[in-house]
């Protein structure tokens, strides 16, 4: 049995920008270099908004139905925990699509969220503390799923869960969160750890991390399939690969990697404000130019030493001037210590690229720390119930003076 996996498609990041189709071209390069396998497991952030955009889901969809066009390669479900739409029994018509949501995708509770909606239509079987069961040739493969939750709750929801590799099988666990010492945010510290990770899996993949990466615990592969975009535009994501991994079962377990062919370049570079700031920049940008670039290369250029050695209307000049041959940002980080603690903050939120949701919710949370409010509340029920207009029922609950919805 072959299995491909690939994760963070982020439909609909940077929305009516010059990377916009970005996200949908390289997802569906994976899903082309996944047309024999006969699953996909994608683990979470499918879509980079909550409540996606009417075009972004037009255009999702056409990309997240091809598998519902080619033939089942002969993976059946056997068996599951879960209550199945009627729609998503039809594996066998199909190559089956198995999905985590992720921190991208979580709504409130009683809302339903992307990846649910996905399933309502049968383009693919959604997993949160549930399991399902392939066979071909004799060969089973259960996958085990939980889907992204706050990072706070991931070790409790986990630990009550509690997930158990099923006799006779292959077994898959699939999370998607933040796994401490890969932490993705610091933002919101995970408590999930390679130590309290459950026992007896072949597998474990997380999404999340947009780094692809595999190591081995014990007798299980960890493994991080990575986004298949470049979102955070960090260091790390100019020295990986995006693609698509490729679990073959046969005598044993095999896992290779293909790397996405058509996806935009990345490049990043630090320069010291103390140099000629801009011949260096300039020869830099040259440089990356003179590399084969199939699409307009991203650019992040980070700009380290003293303030008054940054003039702005330089790097802004230059990213002008080579507008049209590649997309240039700059970073600064100099030594003026004015609202450094704020602006680091917000930086990191920019550099993570959050959604405009998921920043929301992170500036709610550290201004209620600021103003010393203590966790007997839900952070993300509150800006779930701010973003729909609840103010009111928001302030009661903040307040201690409503413990229901009602």
């Amino acid at each position: 049995m072959k299995i491909a996996v690939f994760s963070d498609l982020h439909f609909g990041y940077a929305y009516n920008s010059e990377t916009e189709n970005d996200s949908f071209e390289n997802a569906a390069e994976a899903f082309e270099i996944s047309k024999d396998a006969d699953l996909i497991l994608i683990p979470g952030d499918l879509f980079d908004s909550r409540v996606p955009k009417t075009s972004v889901w037009a255009n999702a969809i056409r990309v997240m139905v091809k598998p519902l066009l080619r033939s089942s390669t002969g993976a059946e479900l056997v068996d599951t925990d879960k209550k199945m739409k009627e729609i998503s029994k039809r594996t066998t018509n199909h190559q089956p699509v198995i999905a985590l949501h992720g921190t991208h995708e979580r709504r409130g509770k009683g809302e339903i969220n992307a990846i649910e909606a996905l399933e309502d239509a049968g383009i693919l079987i959604h997993l949160h503390c549930n399991y399902v069961v392939f066979e071909k040739d004799g060969k089973k493969v259960a996958i085990h799923g939980m889907s992204g939750v706050p990072e706070r709750y991931a070790y409790e929801i986990l630990s009550k869960w509690n997930p158990q590799p099923i006799p006779n099988c292959i077994n898959i666990l699939m999370v998607h969160q933040s796994i401490d010492p890969f932490v993705y945010s610091p933002l919101e510290p995970p408590s999930l750890t390679l130590a309290n990770l459950p026992k007896g899996f072949d597998i474990i993949i997380n999404g999340h991390i947009h780094g692809h990466t595999q190591q081995k615990i014990e007798d299980t592969i960890l493994l991080f399939g990575g986004s298949t975009l470049i979102t955070q535009m960090e260091k790390n994501e100019s020295e990986s690969l995006k693609g698509v991994h490729k679990i073959i079962v046969e005598n044993g377990i095999r896992i290779e990697f293909v790397s996405l062919s058509g996806n935009r370049k990345f490049y990043y570079e630090e320069v010291d404000a103390s140099q000629d700031l801009k011949e260096t920049v300039e020869a830099r940008i040259k440089t990356i130019l003179m590399k084969e670039n199939k699409k307009k290369p991203l650019v992040k250029i980070k700009i380290t030493g003293k303030d008054e050695d940054v003039f702005d209307n330089d790097l802004k000049e230059l990213a002008k001037k080579y507008e049209n041959e590649a997309l240039i940002v700059f970073s600064k980080v100099t030594e003026s210590t004015e609202m450094q603690e704020k602006i680091d903050f917000l930086r990191n939120a920019r550099d993570q690229r959050f959604s405009t949701e998921e920043m929301g919710l992170q500036i709610l949370k550290k201004n209620l720390d600021v103003l010393g409010f203590h966790e007997t509340f839900d952070h993300d029920l509150i800006f779930s119930l701010l973003s729909e207009g609840e103010v009111d029922k928001s302030f009661q609950i903040v307040l201690g003076e409503q413990k229901t919805l009602k």
